[in-house]
């Protein structure tokens, strides 16, 4: 693990030492580099590959659940469906989705890749998919469980795929006061 000083100059340090930033400043530190990192590899996949990151990822999904629903994606991807409907849209404009009405039921559309669409759906270097997958590969499988468990809970923490309700909105235990 990276830890800061007090002086700001960063070291590598083994699990017996300290950061001194505790570990709630450290933890999220590093989800700030990771989240800037994401961030980052997002816009050079744009530029190389022709999507950003989540935009990669829905294609990825609906390859795995041809026939997907709009609902079902942001489920999956723990994200509003507002939130979806402009990536859906810009990938079907750029001709990687396509979008029938299913056939159960009108009011819902089905996604599928088209040919394009499908010469997306492989793995690819320098996404962030390859990174998660060199990543994993190094660390035993008790210790990526143990990962998974903190971000889920974070997420959780967090209200990730949850609306709030007014009540919890303006509860001042759960929001952030100016001081």
């Amino acid at each position: 693990m990276t830890v800061i000083d007090e002086t700001g100059d960063s070291s590598h340090a083994d699990d017996s030492q300290a950061s001194p930033l505790g570990e709630v400043l450290e933890f999220m530190r590093l989800l700030w580099a990771v989240d800037h990192q994401l961030r980052s590899t997002s816009k050079h996949m744009e530029s190389t590959l022709g999507l950003t990151g989540p935009q990669r990822l829905v294609v990825r999904l609906v390859g795995q659940y041809p026939g997907i629903t709009s609902g079902r994606l942001s489920q999956i991807l723990h994200v509003h469906p507002s939130t979806l409907t402009g990536v859906l849209k810009r990938l079907e404009k750029r001709g990687y989705l396509e979008r029938k009405s299913d056939p159960r039921d009108a009011r819902k559309a089905l996604f599928f890749l088209t040919q394009l669409g499908r010469g997306l759906n492989v793995p690819a270097s320098g996404t962030v998919e390859a990174a998660v997958q060199r990543a994993i590969s190094r660390v035993p499988r008790a210790q990526l469980t143990g990962a998974q468990d903190v971000l889920t809970a974070l997420a959780e923490e967090l209200g990730v795929g949850e609306e709030k309700s007014s009540h919890e909105a303006a509860s001042p235990a759960l929001s952030l006061q100016a001081g």
